[in-house]
């Protein structure tokens, strides 16, 4: 299995710890978390992740305004985003469409198999 490098974006720190252990320990991948919109785009610039795992609903900057800021900087235009979100209405899903990101993951997720969920979006 190939090892990958994510970058975990969620205001929640259970669920960056349980999402980060979940991705190490299924699927040894490196993960590296930040908890808001801001510091998950310095952290996008730094680490230069494979993929991003972005939280939808986030205080001062949601997972919308993040994606838009990192598709209009060169440097993290091309990682691929994953959303991870409760909300999945269909007005929801057509609000992400737009945003050209790769996918949306359901929350809660199960740790089990979220790095499949990954895997399968990404056609890892």
């Amino acid at each position: 299995m190939m090892s990958h490098t994510i970058l975990l974006v969620d205001d929640e720190d259970d669920i960056r710890e349980v999402a980060q252990l979940s991705l190490e320990m299924t699927a040894g991948w490196e993960v590296h978390a930040a908890g808001s919109g801001a510091e998950g785009i310095r952290k996008a610039r730094e680490v230069r992740p494979d993929a991003i795992l972005l939280d939808v609903m986030m205080p001062e900057m949601d997972g919308p305004a993040t994606v838009r800021a990192l598709r209009a900087d060169p440097e993290t235009d091309s990682i691929p985003i994953i959303l991870l979100t409760a909300k999945v209405q269909q007005a929801d899903r057509q609000r992400f469409d737009g945003l050209g990101v790769q996918g949306v993951l359901n929350k809660p997720f199960d740790p089990m198999t979220l790095a499949d969920q990954v895997s399968a979006v990404l056609g890892w």
